[in-house]
């Protein structure tokens, strides 16, 4: 006679035996699974640094998703994107780009499968920047274009124009960041009968009014990547008012939906006058209080 004991140990069996048949099915081998980690941080929060370590990657995993270094490839240790969910962006910092330069970026990407993103064009009318006037940015826009029409339709491989990232300037007569663009549109409109690629804006703020600024660029319809970003008015003279103007500036970057990505603005550096804006203390992966702040910060989705 079968007992109540017997039947539920039966039963439990078959669950089990069953339960490892649907496991051994379902599972792709162990050499077709994807091993890039997964973690749960804002995909917007970025950092514009050259990071190169290991354990400044692994200290900034948990809460940055992105970074650039206003250039086309990286020295940061290979796996990163899979060992440390860190995404790094190529960027053709100004114009005139080299053919040179876009061979070996487009080398790059097609070594990069993840990367989905190509940045242009930094502070156009900055004068020590990328100093270009909106009609020599019409010629280098056309390059870019052209560049991006090349890697998908002869490599495959669609990739979104970020850019330009404007400022407010040195240039005279476009010091005004939507007076260049205004110009821009205009000048590429009337020479090419259509408006420029630009697939999202890229702007850096330091100072005070980040969402007025933000507002001005709403005119252009474009979803925005706030590639530096840090307040450096003269009031903020030490690391606790920054953390303040820190809190402010992420919250409103992540609670706008016109904000698509941001990032910080620095790791580390050895400008002329301390702003309070590094990240980092010089040890590779030692976060300041400016950083743990950083990485914390609450998100969108949270």
């Amino acid at each position: 006679m079968i007992t109540s004991k017997i039947r539920l140990s039966i039963f439990l069996t078959l669950i089990l035996m069953m339960s490892c048949e649907r496991s051994s099915t379902t599972s792709p081998p162990l050499d077709d699974q994807d091993t890039t980690i997964t973690l749960p941080k804002s995909a917007k929060r970025g950092i514009s640094y050259n990071l190169r370590h290991a354990a400044d990657l692994d200290t900034l995993k948990s809460g940055v998703s992105w970074w650039y270094n206003w250039y086309f490839s990286t020295e940061a240790p290979e796996g990163y994107y899979a060992d440390y969910a860190m995404e790094f962006i190529p960027m053709l910092w100004g114009g005139n780009t080299s053919i040179s330069n876009l061979a070996e970026a487009r080398a790059f990407i097609l070594d990069h499968p993840e990367i989905e993103y190509l940045l242009v064009m930094n502070e156009p009318n900055l004068t020590d920047q990328a100093n270009r006037t909106p009609g020599q940015a019409v010629t280098d826009w056309l390059i870019y274009e052209q560049f991006l029409f090349d890697l998908a339709n002869n490599d495959g491989r669609e990739l979104k124009l970020v850019g330009p990232a404007m400022n407010w300037g040195t240039m005279s007569g476009y010091s005004d960041p939507v007076v260049w663009l205004d110009t821009f549109y205009a000048t590429y409109q009337a020479s090419q009968g259509r408006e420029p690629r630009i697939d999202y804006l890229a702007f850096h703020w330091y100072d005070y009014g980040l969402s007025q600024q933000l507002d001005r660029l709403q005119k252009y319809g474009k979803q925005i990547w706030i590639t530096e970003m840090a307040n450096w008015n003269s009031n903020i003279d030490s690391y606790s008012k920054q953390i303040a103007q820190m809190t402010e500036m992420v919250a409103i970057c992540e609670s706008r939906d016109d904000v698509f990505r941001y990032a910080w603005f620095i790791g580390r550096g050895n400008f002329s006058g301390n702003h309070y804006s590094y990240l980092f203390n010089l040890d590779p992966g030692e976060l300041n209080n400016l950083g743990y702040t950083y990485i914390n910060l609450p998100y969108s989705g949270e």
